[in-house]
């Protein structure tokens, strides 16, 4: 959040965090890293720091700011433990600010920004300012999504208010993601829209709809797709909770590989034989299976479950267990059990059986597959939101399709926008807007489940989208 961080940076910081070495000590500290000797005069540089996981982003900055002043870009942080064994490294110049007073150990994966060292701390702020200030890209997308997506924006842009005013945070709405000019162009996303969306780092992000067999459209690639594997999005993130059923289910699905891997790229040897394909890759399997342990160690769901089919798809399903297996064993304060996909969408509805899960993580497809069972649990796929996560860039979305049928119908203005706004619930978290994430989470529960003042049943029968967003903001208001 780098709205916080310019109004906090300039305050004291009382704790020295970066500690200059002598040559000796670098020396030392360059073999416990494993790096060659004659990489040792790097480490002698300031463009190099070492920071612990538990400094805090502000406190981090601020010793770099006061450390770094003779180079001129400080490329690399890096994150050691006591023994000054690397954990992790940090290239500052790929990634976006996080919330100042994180742990580096929350976002050795997340987002920070380029620093210019040689400035001295107002010049930096002034200038993260005037040319960083947080850019939220908006997309539409196809059928109801112009509607919904307008919904949500309209809510963040109320939330934000302040924010929006003092020109720290701006809202890009961008166009040119509909089916009909993919279709044009013969590509899933055209490449003006991934140019911007390139510039910034969060997203919200509306349906968008994928040609199938006997439709209209050319075999284009499913601009979701796409977007994951160019920004490398590659966790897809979907907390469904039912209080009152003992249900609070966080999914972990793998976002980039599986099926979807190479979607289109499917081969008809004949009239008779067709054949796709799926991937699974060491790191990718890996990266999704820690992303969700590593949650589960740090919100104490003390429970991870693995669904595959691998005793039937033994090479791909396999590797993803047995990465799982391999990591587990990391957290032994975490219960893991696996499920084969078959048993695990009956015993979402077992009663007894479906309290017992915490975290769920999956392969691609079935992750698809089982998050929308779940939201129907929920109360519908339009009620659920859904977070795509990768190192440097997030995107926020419904977890539903388009829906074309109810803009043929005529219906859009009462499509249901409840899952576009769980998702900005998310976004909100995400740029660290805990408060106000909190408190749209709550009008949501209000509105949606114990109230239910406003309904939208998705025709003329119940509320339109922009009654039910009203709905909603005045309940804000009044918490």
């Amino acid at each position: 959040d780098r709205t916080a961080f310019f109004e906090e940076l300039p305050g004291e910081v009382s704790q020295r965090l970066v500690q200059m070495l002598s040559q000796e000590e670098r020396e030392v500290a360059m073999r416990l890293l494993g790096y060659p000797e004659d990489s040792i005069g790097r480490l002698m540089t300031p463009e190099y720091v070492a920071v612990r996981p538990y400094f805090t982003v502000a406190q981090a900055l601020e010793h770099i700011r006061r450390y770094g002043r003779d180079s001129e870009t400080l490329d690399v942080i890096y994150v050691v433990d006591e023994h000054w064994k690397l954990i992790d490294d940090i290239r500052i110049k790929e990634v976006i600010l996080a919330s100042p007073a994180r742990n580096v150990s929350e976002i050795t994966d997340n987002r920070f920004v380029a620093l210019r060292a040689e400035d001295d701390q107002e010049v930096a702020v002034r200038a993260f300012q005037d040319n960083n200030r947080t850019a939220l890209p908006v997309i539409g997308g196809d059928g109801i999504g112009p509607m919904i997506t307008g919904m949500a924006q309209h809510a963040l842009e109320v939330l934000l208010a302040d924010k929006v005013k003092a020109g720290k945070v701006e809202f890009r709405v961008i166009d040119g993601l509909t089916i009909e000019r993919r279709a044009e162009l013969g590509c899933a996303i055209p490449p003006d829209v991934m140019e911007e969306l390139k510039k910034c780092h969060v997203i919200l992000k509306g349906p968008t709809t994928t040609p199938r067999k006997g439709d209209p459209w050319p075999n284009v690639e499913s601009a979701n797709v796409a977007m994951r594997k160019a920004l490398d999005l590659f966790a897809n993130v979907r907390p469904v909770k039912v209080p009152e059923l003992g249900i609070d289910w966080t999914f972990y699905r793998e976002n980039t590989e599986g099926g979807y891997a190479v979607g289109s790229q499917g081969v008809q040897i004949d009239d008779d034989l067709f054949i796709d394909f799926t991937v699974a890759t060491s790191q990718g399997c890996e990266r999704i299976a820690r992303l969700a342990f590593d949650y589960a160690r740090k919100t104490g769901k003390n429970r991870v479950s693995c669904v595959t089919k691998a005793n039937i798809i033994k090479t791909t399903d396999g590797k993803f267990l047995d990465t799982c297996q391999k990591v587990a064993k990391e957290y032994p304060e975490v219960q893991f059990d696996d499920w084969y996909i078959d048993i695990m969408t009956a015993k979402l509805l077992d009663d007894k059986r479906r309290r017992d899960f915490k975290v769920v993580v999956l392969p691609n497809l079935y992750g698809d597959i089982i998050t929308d069972e779940a939201a129907e649990i929920q109360g519908g796929v339009g009620t659920a939101g859904s977070a795509n996560i990768g190192k440097r860039y997030a995107m926020f979305e419904a977890i539903h399709g388009s829906a074309p049928r109810m803009v043929q119908e005529g219906r859009a203005k009462y499509a249901d926008p409840s899952s576009v706004l769980r998702a900005a619930v998310m976004l909100l978290e995400h740029i660290g807007e805990i408060e106000l994430a909190k408190k749209l989470d709550r009008a949501l529960d209000i509105c949606m489940v114990e109230e239910r003042k406003v309904v939208v049943t998705g025709r003329d029968t119940g509320a339109t989208a922009q009654e039910f967003t009203d709905y909603v903001l005045d309940t804000i208001a009044k918490l």
